[in-house]
C-alpha cells in the first residue's frame, strides 16, 4: 500500500513515498523535490555472520543519464563504473548513517539511491541522503536514525536552504549539513573565505530543517514501517575484569611510547604478553572478545589521559602542533614541487601546468562542464608501512576532493592564468591529517610552480574528546586520536577565512559554543602553520619552470579571424607548423598560443601581429620575393600581404630585367610608395628617398625607349 509524507524544505515541497516501487527490498522510498527524483532502496543479507566485528555497510549512489534526457557516451552507450561525483555522494550518504547502525546486527547492508529524474535546478545529493535514511527507517533493518540533510548557501548575505544550482553559482558558501533529532553529525563543504561565525550560523540555520525532515521520516515509519529484525546479544567474556586488571598498567606504559610504529609494536607486544599469561583460560572462540576488551581498554587509557591530564599519546598538549618542515623545488624536472612534513605525516606535492587541451571534461546530469584544475590524492600502502594494492579508492577520491575545495577559492581566473593545473599529492608517511598535509603541500607546490594564487592556504585536522562533563579540543590529531576520539573536524583556509571544511561527529550532538571554540582553536593552528609555510615561500615564483609550456593570450578584431585561419585553415596550419605551436581561436577574437618553448610562442604571436598590421605609406619593411615578372617583382612585405615593385623602382641604374637585381625568395628591404584605391600596394627598393627622386627626375629627362619593330 502506498504511503506518502510531504515536508516544506527551503520553500519547496519534498515528498517521500513508500509502498509503490521496489517492494521486494527491505525498504524503499521514492523522494521527489521539484523535478528531481531519487529512488532509494535498503536491503540486508539473509544470513547472520557472527564473526563480523564491523558494520558491513555499502552505499552505492548512482545517477542515470536518462534522468536528464541524455544518452551516455562511449561505445556501449550505458552507465559504467561509478563516476567521481557518484563516489563523493556515496560517501556523503555513508558518513552520517554508518554510526547509527549496530555492530550486533551482523548482516551485510546495502543502500542504493538512484537519481531517476533531474530537473537541473535542485541538487539530487541532499535528496538522496534523506531518501536513503527514509528507506532504512521504514525497513526492518535496525537503525538509530533517521537522518536529515540540507544544503546551505549564502547568497547576497542571506542564508538559503537548498539553493538551486543557479543560486549556488553566486553563493559564498556551499555546505551540506546532516544530523539526527539529537543534533548535527556531519558537515562538509567549501566557501570563499568565510568567517568562523558565519559557518556556525549556517549550521544552526540548517538544524531546524533537519529536525523537520527527521520527524517526517518517523511519521512515514509510523504509517508503513516494518518491524525491526533482532540484534545478536553481546558475546560474554567472563575474564574481562581480570584481563583489564592485568593489562592496564602494561598498556598504560605501551600507549605512550614515542613514535607511531614503536607505539604500535609496544601495544602489540603487550597484547601478546597478556594473551600468553592467560593461556588456555581464554578459548579460541573467545579470541575476538579478548581483542575487543584490549582495544576498549586502550581507548579508555588514551581518552582519560587527555581528559584528566591533558597529555596525548605523543606527549603533546591539546593545542600543540607537531613539528613542521617545508621544502620547495625538491624535484628537478617537474614544473613545481614541495615536500610538507608534519610530525609523522608527509606529503610530496607536484604541480604540472598544461594547456586548454588538457582540461577535464565532465558529463554530469547538471550539464557538461570543463575543469581546468585537478587535484589527485594518492595513499600508497607503504605510507603506513604496509603491503597492499595500488589503486584509487573512495578514500583517495574523498580526500582529494576536500583538498581541491580548499584551494579552488584562491586560484587565479582562467583569463589571468590560462593554464590547466594538475596537482598530485603523494602521501609518503601518514599518522593522521594527510588530507590537510595535502592542502599545505599543494599550496607550496603551486607557489613553487609560479601559479599566482591569491593567498596561501593551510589545513588542520581538529579532534574532540568528551565524557559529557569534560570536553577537550585537540589540534592536529593523530590517527589513533581520530579512531578513539569523538570528532574529526578538518578546516582549511587562508589568513582571512575558511575555504573548506569537513566534520564528522561520533557523539549525538555538539553544542554551538563548543563548535565555536573548536573553530577558533583551528584558526590559531592554521595561522601558525601558514607562518611556517611563508618562511619557505610566500609569493609565487616570478618565472615559470623552463620545462613548463608557454601560453600567450591576446585578442584581435573578430573580423580578422578569417585572415588568420586562411582558406580551409591553411594559414593557421602553416603558422602552427612553422613555429611548432598550437593555436586556439575563439569567435570573440581571443587567441591563445601554446608552445613548449617560450621563443616559439613569441615568434608566432609576432607573426600574427604582422599579419594584422595595416600597411603604412613610406614605411620600410623586410620583404621576400615571391614572384618575378617582366615588369617587376611581387614582394611579400607582411605575412600574407604582397605588393608590386616595378622594374623602375629596383635600382638607380637602368636594368634590363628584374632578374638582374632579385631572385626568388630573396629578402630585400622595401618601402611602400602608395596604396591605390583598389588596395593595391606599390613598393620601391630605393629606400633612400633622395635617390628615388633623383631616379624619377632622370627618367623624366631620358628619351623614350625605341619601339622594336
Amino acid at each position: 500500500m502506498e504511503h506518502s509524507v510531504t515536508i516544506d524544505v527551503g520553500g519547496r515541497e519534498l515528498v517521500l513515498t513508500t509502498g509503490k516501487m521496489a517492494r521486494q527490498a527491505n525498504g524503499a522510498v521514492f523522494a521527489q523535490y521539484g523535478g528531481t527524483c531519487v529512488l532509494a532502496t535498503a536491503c540486508c543479507g539473509s544470513d547472520v555472520k557472527e564473526d563480523l566485528d564491523f558494520i558491513p555497510l555499502s552505499v552505492d549512489y548512482n545517477e542515470k543519464y536518462y534522468a536528464a534526457g541524455k544518452i551516455p557516451g562511449g561505445f556501449f552507450k550505458r552507465e559504467g563504473r561509478p563516476r567521481e561525483k557518484e563516489i563523493l555522494v556515496s560517501r556523503l550518504i555513508d558518513r552520517p548513517m554508518r554510526p547509527l547502525f549496530s555492530k550486533a546486527f551482523k548482516r551485510e547492508i546495502q543502500i542504493i539511491p538512484t537519481t531517476v529524474s533531474a530537473d537541473q535546478i535542485n541538487t539530487p545529493d541532499v535528496v538522496a541522503i534523506v531518501a536513503a535514511s527514509a528507506a532504512v527507517t521504514v525497513s526492518d533493518i535496525p537503525f538509530d536514525g533517521p537522518v536529515g540533510a540540507v544544503r546551505v548557501g549564502l547568497v547576497d548575505g542571506t542564508f538559503v536552504i537548498n539553493p538551486t544550482l543557479e543560486q549556488l553559482e553566486a553563493s559564498a558558501l556551499d555546505i551540506v549539513v546532516a544530523g539526527t533529532l539529537e543534533g548535527i553529525t556531519m558537515v562538509e563543504g567549501g566557501a570563499k573565505e568565510v568567517s568562523e561565525d558565519t559557518l556556525v550560523e549556517a549550521i544552526e540555520i540548517a538544524r531546524g530543517a533537519i529536525v523537520s525532515l527527521c520527524k517526517a521520516q518517523l511519521e512515514l515509519r509510523e504509517r508503513a514501517g516494518k518491524e525491526k529484525l533482532p540484534l545478536l546479544e553481546e558475546e560474554s567474556f567472563p575474564l574481562k575484569d581480570e584481563v583489564i586488571a592485568y593489562a592496564r598498567p602494561r598498556l598504560e606504559e605501551a600507549c605512550f611510547v614515542k613514535g607511531k610504529l614503536e607505539r604500535a609494536k609496544a601495544i602489540k607486544k603487550t597484547r601478546e604478553e597478556v594473551r600468553t599469561y592467560f593461556g588456555e583460560r581464554i578459548p579460541d572462540e573467545q579470541e575476538r572478545a579478548f581483542n575487543a576488551v584490549i582495544e576498549e581498554l586502550e581507548r579508555e587509557i588514551v581518552r582519560s589521559s587527555i581528559l584528566e591530564r591533558g597529555i596525548r599519546t605523543d606527549g603533546r598538549g591539546p593545542e600543540d602542533i607537531r613539528p613542521i618542515t617545508c621544502e620547495i623545488g625538491v624535484l628537478p624536472r617537474t614544473h613545481g614541487s614541495a615536500l610538507f612534513t608534519r610530525g609523522e605525516t608527509q606529503a610530496l606535492a607536484i604541480t604540472t601546468l598544461g594547456t586548454v587541451f588538457d582540461e577535464q571534461i565532465m558529463d554530469d546530469l547538471e550539464g557538461d562542464k570543463r575543469e581546468n584544475f585537478m587535484l589527485h590524492y594518492n595513499f600508497p600502502p607503504f605510507s603506513v608501512g604496509e603491503v597492499g594494492r595500488l589503486y584509487t579508492g573512495r578514500r583517495e577520491i574523498g580526500h582529494g576532493h576536500l583538498a581541491h575545495r580548499a584551494l579552488e577559492a584562491v586560484l587565479p581566473s582562467k583569463d589571468d592564468f590560462p593554464y590547466t593545473l594538475r596537482v598530485v599529492s603523494e602521501i609518503l608517511e601518514s599518522n593522521g591529517s594527510s588530507s590537510m598535509a595535502t592542502v599545505c603541500g599543494s599550496t607550496l607546490s603551486l607557489l613553487n610552480a609560479g601559479v599566482p594564487i591569491k593567498k596561501p592556504v593551510a589545513g588542520i585536522a581538529m579532534g574532540l574528546v568528551t565524557d559529557g562533563e569534560r570536553t577537550v579540543i585537540l589540534s592536529d590529531i593523530l590517527g589513533e586520536e581520530d579512531h578513539f576520539g569523538d570528532m574529526d573536524f578538518k578546516v582549511a583556509g587562508t589568513e582571512d577565512g575558511i575555504t573548506a571544511f569537513q566534520m564528522d561527529i561520533k557523539i549525538k550532538n555538539i553544542d554551538p559554543a563548543t563548535m565555536r571554540k573548536a573553530l577558533e582553536q583551528a584558526r590559531r593552528g592554521r595561522l601558525h602553520i601558514l607562518g611556517i609555510m611563508n618562511q619557505a615561500i610566500s609569493e609565487p615564483r616570478p618565472e615559470l619552470s623552463q620545462y613548463a609550456p608557454r601560453i600567450i593570450k591576446f585578442a584581435v578584431d573578430p573580423e580578422k579571424i578569417g585572415l588568420i585561419i586562411g582558406s580551409a585553415g591553411k594559414t593557421i596550419r602553416q603558422i602552427s607548423e612553422s613555429f611548432d605551436v598550437t593555436i586556439n581561436i575563439d569567435d570573440d577574437g581571443s587567441i591563445v598560443i601554446y608552445s613548449k618553448q617560450k621563443e616559439n610562442a613569441e615568434q608566432a604571436k609576432a607573426y600574427i601581429d604582422k599579419m594584422l598590421e595595416e600597411p603604412e605609406v613610406g614605411k620600410v619593411y623586410t620583404g621576400k620575393v615571391k614572384r618575378i615578372v617582366d615588369f617587376g617583382a611581387f614582394i611579400e612585405f607582411l605575412p600574407g600581404r604582397e605588393g608590386l615593385c616595378h622594374i623602375s623602382q629596383m635600382s638607380v641604374d637602368r636594368i634590363g630585367s628584374p632578374h638582374d637585381v632579385v631572385k626568388l625568395n630573396q629578402e630585400v628591404p622595401v618601402r611602400i610608395l602608395e596604396i591605390d584605391r583598389l588596395g593595391r600596394v606599390n613598393l620601391t627598393m630605393l629606400i633612400d628617398e633622395s635617390k628615388a627622386k633623383e631616379k624619377a627626375q632622370s627618367y623624366s629627362r631620358r628619351p623614350p625607349r625605341t619601339r622594336r619593330r
